[in-house]
């Protein structure tokens, strides 16, 4: 039998969180499940609703990321965009859509809290934004957002970004490091 696969979580005004999705797939070596959540600033204590802009800058820059470029706006309301990401995953487009979002946010410097920057996002996965808005307008799919982030809290997610692998959650950047490690240990 075939061990499940991979749950990553994250939320879109995160960070810490865009700098793990560029990688996610590479460490794991495998697509994960991509479970959008609502972490909130508490699940990133070592942050604050400030984080280290020049620790982000940088690592970005080590990765061979496009220099970040922070929304104006900032901390972000990123709501819609967390509905909207709720939505992509019910639709099978929660990685495309989120790495769209997470770019247009800390590569473009756009506003999530931006419909137009979430219609981009969208659009660049194939997205009809009439469906999207009708998506982060409704209710069944905030419910489903909240649903998602109820059973990450359960499962022992405790702060973002995470990767689940069964019973253990690996958090932070370096967790993603140790995901990947225990699933080559696996093979």
């Amino acid at each position: 039998m075939n061990a499940p696969a991979p749950i990553f979580y994250y939320d879109l005004a995160s960070p810490a969180c865009y700098l793990a999705a560029e990688r996610v797939s590479f460490v794991l070596r495998v697509a994960p499940e991509w479970e959008p959540v609502r972490g909130g600033w508490d699940a990133l204590p070592e942050l604050g609703l400030d984080p280290d802009r020049s620790a982000f800058e940088r690592a970005a820059l080590e990765r061979g990321l496009q220099a970040v470029r922070w929304p104006a706006r900032w901390p972000p309301d990123s709501g819609a965009a967390m509905r909207a990401a709720a939505y992509a995953k019910a639709i099978g487009r929660a990685a495309a859509f989120s790495l769209a979002a997470f770019r247009q946010a800390f590569a473009a410097g756009r506003d999530l809290g931006d419909r137009d920057t979430v219609l981009i996002a969208a659009a660049a996965c194939e997205m009809h934004p009439a469906a999207v808005i009708k998506a982060i307008e409704s209710r069944a799919v905030a419910n489903s957002l909240q649903t998602a982030t109820d059973r990450a809290v359960a499962a022992g997610v405790r702060r973002l970004p995470a990767v689940r692998l069964g019973e253990l959650v690996f958090e932070g950047d370096r967790g993603l490091d140790e995901a990947g490690a225990a699933l080559l240990a696996r093979r």
